[in-house]
């Protein structure tokens, strides 16, 4: 009997992940719909200012010695004030939104790197010593520690790993994920202390009255090593378990780009060996650099009131700048040591085609940069945020349910409001006093949010650099829309919820110290 090839049943999950994708690629163009929903807020906004919406909460205020109270009300883009703003803000709104700066910024120095053949050789060279079962592995980790750098795993790993995936003849797509799922969906922890730490710790203390219970900026350092490694394996598993296989086998003819350019594969060239020296060298002469203006005290890039290197340091502001300057310098010398580069046209044609390609993307923000904007006017985020915390509050709930509630009120606020701090800034001065009467250690609270905050970064279409993930992996595939990116990544939301979850309640019981001196319980 010959073989004849069946297409395998799918489960049940494959096809409502398959309708996800089938409805959100239904949807229109993100651009639309972010207009859709400016007009749907500016509705709504009127609709609760003429109820009469108003909430009064306690708000945690860094450098404050105690929270202060505030009372916000919703407020209408319809009525006259509404409508100034709306009329005399996007210019503004548009500037203020830190996204745009940062992609352009740091997509010169990368876009520079890619044109002159950089990316492609150091690809071929990674694809040559690193084992091929733990590429997925490798990827993930970096993409969670990457949170120490702010947003360069977006920028660098994310389009890296794709690319990487598809060298080794595995479906780009995944590898985008995998990649996606580890820099946003683990943003919240590291095994290092980054800048997020410092600014989740001091919004507790200010909605701390007691400076007895007052956390460290290390409080959470051991639930964040054992949470960095959880999330890893996770996403690993998930990747090369479910997503990859969903994805099926990946073929050239899909994406526009990868037809024309095949991936890198094979030895390097001589010429390939020789710029990837020269860029070796560039490295070490820009690391040389940076480590003589940050090691020294008083250094240029350390803080220079306190001399830190990492709260509030000139070091860590300038992450998105430094990452324009090593692969510039980087580019630049393979190029030259490649024979890629020959003249000063060599170097400016490649930026401009780098912004020429963004011009699509900078549209899309601009559009999102409004609606973030007056979403914020509206003030219904923060009225959904108290009554959330407020009902959570009444419910009087165990501490184990209480430290489930928070992680899916997180959870469920985060599709609309994005960041770290915002939400936290509400949601201490409700949570932190609440643990507190129940003899639990503050920690506990920081560790729940972080929890439920990282997930939903990736299955959110609010997230500012949802945009940009669509952006890359139409390289790969022609016809994917918000819905593809969704469907791709909802997996990776609700399995490290569940997961990450469960290892927070399990540390909570064995009363587990989550960092050096932070123990569960208050002594």
């Amino acid at each position: 009997m010959s073989q004849v090839d069946v297409a395998p049943r799918k489960s049940v999950l494959q096809k409502v992940l398959d309708g996800i994708e089938v409805a959100g690629n239904k949807v229109p163009h993100p651009v639309i719909i972010f207009l859709i929903l400016i007009a749907f807020i500016m509705v709504l906004s009127a609709v609760f200012q003429a109820m009469g919406s108003t909430v009064t909460f306690e708000q945690a205020q860094i450098g404050a010695e105690e929270p202060i109270t505030v009372t916000v009300a919703a407020q209408s883009l319809l009525d006259a004030d509404g409508l100034r703003f709306v009329f005399t803000s996007p210019v503004a709104n548009f500037n203020n939104f830190g996204v745009v700066g940062v992609i352009v910024v740091a997509m010169i120095g990368v876009g520079m790197a890619e044109e002159v053949g950089l990316i492609s050789s150091f690809i071929k060279r990674l694809v040559k010593i690193a084992p091929p079962r733990a590429i997925t592995f490798i990827i993930v980790l970096l993409g969670v520690l990457s949170s120490i750098a702010t947003d360069a795993g977006y920028l660098v790993l994310i389009p890296l790993a794709a690319a990487v995936f598809l060298s080794l003849g595995r479906h780009p797509l995944a590898g985008l994920a995998a990649a996606f799922a580890g820099v946003g969906g683990g943003f919240a922890v590291n095994m290092l202390i980054t800048p997020v730490d410092g600014m989740l710790a001091e919004i507790t203390n200010e909605a701390i009255a007691d400076p007895a219970n007052h956390v460290s900026i290390t409080g959470n350092l051991y639930f964040g090593i054992v949470s960095t490694l959880l999330v890893t394996v996770v996403v690993t598993l998930l990747t090369e378990k479910f997503v990859e296989p969903r994805l099926g086998v990946y073929h050239p003819s899909e994406g526009p780009e990868t037809a024309d350019e095949p991936p890198p594969s094979g030895e390097l060239t001589a010429a390939e060996k020789n710029g990837l020296r020269w860029a070796f060298w560039g490295f070490l002469g820009t690391t040389a650099v940076v480590l003589a203006l940050s090691l020294p005290p008083n250094a240029l890039l350390r803080n220079p009131e306190t001399g830190s290197l990492i709260e509030d340091s000139p070091l860590l502001n300038s992450i998105i700048f430094l990452i324009l300057v090593y692969f510039f310098v980087m580019g630049l010398c393979y190029g030259k040591g490649a024979g890629t580069i020959n003249g000063s046209m060599d170097v400016i044609n490649p930026m401009t085609k780098t912004i020429a390609g963004l011009s699509g993307l900078i549209f899309l923000l601009l559009v999102i940069s409004q609606f973030i904007a007056y979403f914020n006017y509206s003030n219904l985020g923060t009225i959904a945020a108290v009554n959330m915390a407020d009902t959570l509050e009444a419910a009087n709930l165990s501490t184990v349910w209480l430290i489930l509630g928070l992680i899916a009120m997180t959870a469920i606020i985060d599709i609309f409001i994005g960041g770290v701090v915002p939400k936290w800034a509400i949601f201490a001065p409700v949570f932190v006093p609440l643990f507190i009467q129940l003899g639990i250690s503050p920690d506990l609270a920081m560790a729940a949010y972080r929890v439920g905050d990282s997930p939903v970064n990736v299955a959110t279409p609010l997230m500012p650099y949802f945009a940009l993930i669509v952006i890359f992996a139409e390289r790969y595939r022609r016809k994917v829309g918000v819905g593809s990116v969704i469907s791709l990544m909802l997996p990776y939301t609700v399995v490290l919820l569940v997961s990450w979850s469960a290892l927070l309640v399990v540390w909570y019981l064995l009363g587990i110290p989550l960092g050096p001196g932070a123990s569960i319980y208050l002594g």
